[in-house]
């Protein structure tokens, strides 16, 4: 699990009925939990706007049917470089 913070880049995905081809770019303003997150969240033409208690999707299970957000994958390809070897046993 990645830890939110402040600052942190993430995608956003809208629960709309026409499923989105590409997520929107987004940052964490304010951390409510591990899951929980409030976002400054930009559209395809850089206007920003805000969502509050946003499902940070961490990966486990399936993905939430609403909107959520979710780690880009470089930062999971990152995190898990940061695993302490004694903990991959």
């Amino acid at each position: 699990m990645i830890k939110p913070t402040i600052g942190r880049v993430v995608w956003f995905w809208r629960n709309s009925a026409e499923p989105e081809s590409q997520p929107q770019a987004a940052l964490i303003c304010w951390v409510h939990s591990d899951t929980n997150v409030n976002l400054a969240v930009f559209d395809a033409n850089g206007n920003a706007g805000g969502r509050t208690s946003v499902i940070l999707h961490q990966g486990d299970g399936a993905r939430p049917s609403g909107n959520f957000c979710e780690w880009m994958p470089y930062q999971i390809g990152q995190a898990a470089k940061e695993i302490p070897p004694a903990e991959l046993t």
